[in-house]
């Protein structure tokens, strides 16, 4: 969530009944009546509104234009709707949705309103992770898409992402332009609406074919793939359903699945947050990891467009998991532009440099990682998002991502080896990146505004041991430290009320990685 903050007005009560009047939904306008004689309790859902961040619309599900609910999903469609129409966009608009709270009733009305400004909108066949609605946008030849998700938040909340014609997600200029567009929008319930067709499996079955061809293992291994033991969770998400179609057409064995957390659960009740990187999140895969003597474990995020790897008992990196697959597809004859994000590792340039293959550093978030180039063929994120096949969906894809990642443990252990084996080879070639992420959550967001300002205007000249040797601004929000042997960034999240730094050194000394993080956590004051 990315507030807004300019205040409606002082008299809450007055805003809150002037919502109510335009609410389609009797549920929260009940919400909103039972909070009139509370104005603080006003003020949080009314002071500001949700705006598009890193990806898209998030926030709890609540009434109020703070919060995710009908009126402020329709008020995004009529938005969405209007700058296509002036930008004289052509073809359908491809609409899908996850299993989160909400996430039927406001699939239904984007479709609803979109019809109703003469658009045509096509809704998936049911719940479906997102990399699918990113590669039907392009499949279909849409004017753009939308998804209803949260990813990997809290069960409190649901989103909003935008996918335009190219298939990538809503960036600069356009973000702006529909912004706008939105804030133009009248009554809510003066929207007319329309119907629209469901869509049938067809676009499934050509989005599982996509998937079965990023391998680079010849038809001829299957043997290896046969002989691959392999576990995995969907974490109570949609994953479940198209990972096993995916990895049966590839040629893999089934996995053995946590039982627990394989049915869709917007309550999430077996974790306290649904992000493989939260501590405890694959607790249960590791266990049956042990129980099945897996070779590798694989976690999927609600949406499935997030990729976690497990092996031996431990989680790897999402920079660790994007450097093998980059190093795979190289090794496999793959040429073009790769690409990563600046809070990413730094190995995947040192990768390419050796190989001599073009390479890119962006702002953080598939949005930007997705234009870095025409002639890009994989692109990564610390945060476990992986797109292996940028031409067929310019977004992060946890399905096809874990196929690949099928592929190279099949490769490795036809060999005798592993993951981790290839991890050290990559290590000893290109030096050991070793890095960190703090995350500093907060209930008030003037906190993160005031430590980024803090940051700006006294900026450190070290950070423990190490000394700051220059500094960076590649976006207003984005501080880059560059340290000797090292960097550290800083960031807002686009997606949750946390203030992140990402940490990086290169052959640290044992307890170095520890130090750094001590120095950057007392400097920022958050801890």
């Amino acid at each position: 969530m990315t507030p807004d903050v300019t205040s409606q007005g002082p008299d809450w009560v007055d805003v809150a009944r002037a919502w109510i009047d335009d609410d389609p939904d009797p549920g929260t306008q009940a919400e909103v009546r039972a909070l009139l004689d509370d104005p603080a309790a006003l003020a949080v859902r009314f002071d500001g509104r949700l705006v598009f961040g890193t990806a898209g619309l998030r926030g709890p599900v609540r009434a109020g234009p703070t919060g995710m609910n009908r009126a402020v999903v329709r008020r995004a469609a009529a938005g969405l709707a209007a700058h296509l129409v002036a930008a004289g966009g052509r073809g359908p608009v491809v609409v899908g949705r996850d299993a989160r709270h909400g996430s039927e009733d406001f699939a239904a009305d984007t479709c609803a309103v979109l019809a109703g400004a003469g658009l045509t909108p096509l809704l998936l066949p049911r719940p479906l992770p997102t990399p699918v609605l990113a590669f039907a946008v392009r499949h279909l030849g849409a004017a753009a898409g939308v998804m209803v998700t949260a990813s990997h938040n809290p069960a409190a909340d649901n989103g909003y992402k935008v996918y335009l014609a190219d298939g990538a997600q809503l960036c600069a200029p356009f973000d702006a332009q529909v912004e706008a567009q939105i804030r133009s929008v009248g009554r809510v319930l003066a929207l007319p609406l329309g119907t629209w067709s469901v869509l049938d499996e067809e676009v499934v079955e050509a989005y599982l074919e996509m998937a079965r061809t990023v391998n680079r293992v010849p038809v001829a291994a299957l043997p290896p793939r046969a002989a691959l033991r392999w576990a995995y969770t969907p974490l109570h998400g949609v994953g479940l359903e198209t990972m096993l179609a995916a990895v049966h057409r590839a040629g893999y064995p089934a996995p053995a699945v946590v039982a627990e957390q394989a049915e869709p659960d917007p309550d999430f009740p077996t974790v306290a947050f649904p992000n493989p990187e939260e501590p405890g999140a694959v607790d249960a895969l590791l266990a049956l990891m042990v129980a099945t003597d897996a070779d590798l474990g694989i976690a999927s995020d609600p949406d499935a467009d997030r990729v976690a790897v497990c092996l031996q008992g431990r989680l790897l990196t999402g920079d660790q998991v994007g450097v093998l697959l980059a190093d795979h597809l190289i090794q496999h004859g793959v040429r073009g532009r790769f690409a990563t994000t600046v809070v990413s590792s730094s190995m995947l340039g040192r990768l390419c440099q050796a190989h001599d293959l073009p390479y890119t550093e962006t702002l953080t978030g598939f949005k930007h990682l997705a234009q870095a180039g025409q002639d890009l063929v994989f692109a990564y994120e610390e945060a476990l998002g992986v797109c292996v096949a940028p031409s067929s969906v310019r977004d992060k894809d946890g399905i096809s991502a874990a196929v690949l990642l099928l592929d190279l443990a099949s490769c490795e252990k036809a060999g005798g080896m592993t993951l981790l084996d290839r991890l050290a080879d990559l290590e000893r070639q290109h030096g050991r990146h070793e890095t960190r992420q703090l995350s500093y959550r907060v209930n008030d967001l003037s906190v993160i505004s005031a430590a980024m300002r803090s940051l700006t205007e006294d900026p450190p000249s070290a950070l423990g041991a190490w000394r700051v040797t220059s500094i960076e601004q590649p976006a207003d929000d984005v501080l880059v430290y560059r340290l000797v042997g090292g960097r550290v960034v800083v960031r807002p999240s686009g997606t949750e009320p946390k203030l992140k730094a990402y940490l990086e050194l290169v052959d640290p000394d044992p307890g170095d990685l520890d130090a750094l993080a001590a120095a950057v956590d007392a400097r920022l004051a958050l801890a």
